[in-house]
């Protein structure tokens, strides 16, 4: 076995939970789509409005089901987000990066968490609830209407997302999904374009609803035929354009 299967390129990140800064609060907050336009004193406004929380890895932060009483938006670390099929298989829909938000409330049409929410990495998270954020509706008409917009989008590209689970060979699927991971989390590195957050076949498996034994086999052939280099939880993009060509199968 070779030393880049022994060894991990992945840089860790220091974070301590429930130690997000005032100003990386505002910086996150600042950033988020639907407070786009907001002058800074909006921003420091609207600040209080959100509770911080620290979460260790693996840690849940809701589960499906569960009445939909705050947004959410990731601050530092990264969270994934989890359906159940009706086999009972764990699936993960997404893994969601600093100024990500995620979770729903009633005001946004669904009284209940359509997923499960997870911390993938030490993190820390901030929440609002549905009364803060009606406050928030209040007070600034312009985030209705953003907000509206950008849920319907995500809807969209979900529903995107099912039809191409359906229809599109494997091997197209995987390559897909590792290069739309790069471009949210890539960084180049000799190792190729490297994927930051622990990665396993599983998680590849379980984000697409198949095996891990198809995940493993499609995963060592990208691996032999150059497109990827990868180790124990880490992979790289090493010929995107490759990769590339084999994903636009997906759809």
């Amino acid at each position: 076995m070779s030393d880049d299967r022994r060894t991990t390129p992945l840089e860790p990140e220091p974070i301590e939970p429930q130690m997000c800064s005032v100003d990386l609060r505002l910086q996150i907050l600042r950033g988020l789509p639907f407070f786009a336009g907001l002058p800074d004193d909006a921003i420091t406004a609207i600040n209080p409005l959100f509770r911080e929380t620290g979460y260790e890895p693996g840690e849940p932060i809701y589960y499906a089901g569960d009445p939909a009483e705050r947004l959410f938006v990731v601050a530092a670390g990264k969270v994934k987000l989890i359906r159940h099929t009706l086999s009972g298989q764990e699936r993960v829909l997404d893994l969601l990066l600093p100024g990500d938000f995620f979770g729903s409330l009633p005001v946004l049409g669904e009284p209940v968490y359509p997923d499960t929410a997870q911390a993938h990495t030490l993190c820390c998270v901030l929440a609002i609830s549905a009364e803060g954020f009606e406050t928030i509706l209040d007070r600034y008409p312009p985030v209705t209407r953003a907000l509206l917009a950008i849920v319907a989008e995500r809807l969209r590209a979900a529903q995107a997302m099912l039809h191409q689970t359906g229809t599109a060979p494997v091997e197209s699927r995987v390559a897909a999904l590792l290069l739309k991971l790069a471009e949210r989390l890539g960084d180049e590195r000799a190792e190729g374009w490297l994927i930051q957050t622990p990665l396993s076949r599983q998680d590849i498996a379980d984000m697409l609803g198949i095996t891990v034994e198809t995940a493993s086999r499609t995963l060592s052939q990208f691996r032999k035929d150059g497109l990827i280099r990868s180790g124990r939880r880490w992979i790289a993009i090493a010929d995107r354009e490759r990769l590339a060509a084999l994903a636009e199968q997906a759809g």
